[in-house]
């Protein structure tokens, strides 16, 4: 009788292997296909706004047999360049001015204007602050938590309100599967755990409801070794002042 050793392996049925091939291959080309149709529909998008406005003398269209794709989105970022180079200067800046002015006059408008302007030199100041590290919070309530995304010290009235308080952090708290909505929190720091994984990392991970992780040491660095109990003690000594006030009170 023939030990288990010698049994041989079990072969895969054909059609396990041709379902494995299939996946794998879906694997591959999944992400590439949906980047090539979205990168091309913005293109169609972008040419379908632009090329309209184009005069036929400057439409390459307007010669040739076929129609040449991404020129409406070429000659969008040449006319953007040159809209930032002419406000550059000082004419330019005044005629801004004057059309900000207008704007200002007219309700509704000038705060949708004000805001997306805002929006648009936070996300796009490359000196601004955007989001730099992401961490964790206890949310929606003790026990659960939930990955933010830092943005900066609290200021302004919030800040002057929760001074007596706590010194709190301004993070966002984004959605699945959708990242771009979310929750604006001012949490206290010392309730807030730092992760090492960038930002983009997760984003993914929101992104994928839990299914993409990075990953990551099975042995935490003496940093973050450091950081977790330097946390942990905060917790704690928190934990006993509330235990104390409360005898207090009674």
């Amino acid at each position: 009788m023939g030990s288990d050793g010698d049994k041989k392996p079990k072969r895969v049925g054909f059609m396990t292997r041709l379902r494995n091939y299939f996946f794998t291959g879906l694997v591959i080309t999944g992400p590439v296909g949906i980047t090539l149709y979205l990168s091309w529909s913005l293109i169609q998008l972008i040419d379908g706004w632009v090329k309209p406005f184009l005069p036929n003398v400057y439409n390459p269209d307007t010669y040739l047999p076929i129609q040449v794709p991404g020129f409406g989105l070429f000659a969008a970022l040449v006319a953007i360049t040159v809209i930032g180079f002419l406000t550059a200067n000082i004419a330019g800046r005044s005629f801004i001015g004057v059309g900000e002015a207008i704007l200002g006059r007219m309700p509704l408008v000038r705060n949708l204007y004000s805001a997306l302007k805002q929006i648009f030199e936070t996300v796009l100041n490359e000196k601004g602050r955007n989001f730099t590290k992401a961490g964790l919070v206890e949310y929606p309530r003790k026990g659960l938590w939930a990955i933010v995304f830092l943005a900066t010290d609290t200021k302004g009235e919030v800040a002057a309100q929760l001074q007596d308080r706590a010194s709190t952090v301004s993070v966002f708290l984004p959605t699945t599967p959708n990242p771009t909505s979310g929750f604006l929190l001012f949490v206290p720091r010392e309730d807030i755990i730092e992760l090492s994984m960038s930002v983009e990392d997760a984003a993914k991970l929101v992104i994928s409801a839990g299914l993409v992780s990075p990953e990551y040491p099975k042995l935490l660095t003496g940093e973050d070794k450091k950081a977790v109990e330097k946390h942990q003690r905060k917790k704690s000594k928190r934990n006993e002042g509330d235990g104390s006030e409360t005898v207090a009170a009674e």
